[in-house]
């Protein structure tokens, strides 16, 4: 039972288990007077005449609120010319977490993905992905409607005026998506190589793996999970190099 949690009785587990709990609420307060802080930042007001390109044709940023008055959006890595096995492991991960946006809406924030690739390769990828939520193509454009990719970015409209709040990236993207924090509930973690773990347990990196399980970085490598697309089956051949149908 090498890497596996020690096995004692419930007593010492509730012991163990109130210890933890200590140090869990000091960071769930630490992490609401962060949360407050954010509220707080200055912002930088953007041009919200500036054009992105969606399904109806070219539109001025400030649409891209709706109507509302907070607007999150995702600015999605985009490889020109790749299939969709071939977009950013990383950012089609994040879309998979942000396929509703109810709660969002009914609290006043609309949302939206933007990125760099020509918007017809972008509408077939999205197409064929089943995603729902609004996408548009910032090429050409700078900071901070375009610019880097890879960012969570945060937006205040007052009136035709639109601002800047607040932009993340990295693992301050993992808010997009539960299912990293729940594995953190769970003994064996992310299994990722990074991971503080138990001596013996097992890590790996679980993003790619081709069409046949292999884990590899290589030209049929994909990311495994979001190939399941909404309403549809598992795409048994996607990664097979020239099989993206």
């Amino acid at each position: 039972m090498s890497g596996r949690p020690p096995i004692v009785d419930l007593a010492d587990w509730q012991t163990a288990r109130d210890e933890l709990l200590v140090r869990e609420k000091a960071h769930t307060r630490e992490g609401d007077a962060i949360a407050a802080a954010r509220r707080r930042l200055p912002m930088v007001e953007v041009d919200g005449t500036v054009e992105v390109v969606g399904p109806d044709g070219s539109v001025p940023f400030v649409d891209l609120f709706q109507g509302r008055d907070e607007l999150l959006v995702y600015k999605h890595m985009w490889y020109d010319g790749a299939p969709p096995q071939g977009q950013c492991e990383g950012c089609t991960w994040t879309a998979w977490g942000l396929r509703d946006a109810v709660y969002l809406n009914a609290r006043g924030v609309s949302l939206a993905f933007v990125t760099t690739g020509a918007w017809e390769e972008v509408a077939a990828f999205v197409g064929f992905m089943g995603y729902t939520q609004p996408w548009y193509s910032v090429r050409g454009l700078a900071e901070p409607v375009g610019g880097d990719m890879g960012y969570l970015s945060c937006f205040l409209r007052d009136g035709d005026r639109t601002f800047l709040t607040y932009s993340t990236t990295g693992r301050g993207n993992e808010v997009t998506n539960p299912f990293f924090a729940l594995l953190d509930m769970t003994p064996y973690g992310r299994r990722e190589a990074w991971q503080d773990v138990p001596d013996g347990q097992d890590a790996c990196w679980f993003w790619r793996s081709d069409a046949d399980g292999r884990p590899t970085w290589g030209p049929t490598s994909r990311p495994v999970p979001q190939w399941t697309r909404p309403g549809a089956t598992p795409v048994e051949t996607l990664g097979r190099q020239g099989s993206c149908h």
